[in-house]
């Protein structure tokens, strides 16, 4: 998966690829879909969500720039796949996870792989949590209907945050960061995921279908 479907196709940070060859994928796929854990496609994991494709998260992670001393917020954090990954990249992680049942069973692989520096709240991610900010870094691992205004306020100067946002009838993998009390922009590729649930993201009800695939870098 590293050697095939990421540094063969651009990926070139060598704490991204090291962490990721270091986090066993399969362990955070519900166990009838476990053979395809390390295919270049997202896996559903159940109640609507999935685990990004690999390529797409590693672009995420790139894109963070973390040198392994930030505080990192994950939103939407899903299986926990993410949080343990970035665990390794960063000095603490606080993921942020809307459904209780993927919360327990992260938190219980989390334990599992004797993460510390890592933990998994149930909460609205699309809120952040403003009672632990700033952050060096947030990744979003869920299309956000506009620009997150709540996350990027909780960006530390310097900060960089990653993620999905719809415009018009498309999402795109876009990167922001915080520069001199400035917000910078910059899209990354057009992509497809699952709509981030919450009070600034889309309601509950919204049902539709969506993966984590990267389109175009």
């Amino acid at each position: 998966m590293v050697e095939r479907q990421l540094a063969a196709r651009g990926i070139a940070d060598p704490r991204v690829l090291d962490a990721m060859r270091e986090i066993p994928r399969h362990l955070f796929v519900p166990e009838e879909s476990q053979r395809l854990a390390y295919s270049d496609q997202a896996v559903a994991i159940g109640f609507g969500q999935t685990i990004s494709q690999p390529f797409v998260f590693a672009s995420i992670c790139e894109a963070l720039e973390l040198s392994g001393s930030e505080l990192v917020l994950d939103v939407g954090s899903g299986s926990g796949y993410s949080t343990a990954v970035l665990s390794r990249l960063s000095s603490e992680v606080i993921g942020l996870e809307i459904v209780p049942e993927l919360v327990e069973r992260s938190t219980a692989e989390l334990r599992s792989l004797g993460v510390r520096n890592a933990e998994i709240q149930h909460r609205d991610g699309s809120v952040g949590a403003p009672e632990l900010a700033p952050f060096d870094a947030i990744a979003v691992h869920a299309a956000a209907p506009q620009a997150p205004g709540a996350l990027l306020a909780q960006l530390a100067p310097g900060g960089r945050l990653v993620a999905p946002v719809r415009r018009g009838r498309t999402d795109y993998l876009t990167r922001y960061r915080l520069l001199d009390g400035e917000i910078e922009e910059a899209i990354m590729g057009p992509c497809r995921f699952v709509p981030l649930i919450g009070r600034d993201g889309v309601r509950a009800t919204d049902d539709r279908p969506r993966s984590s695939r990267l389109r175009a870098r």
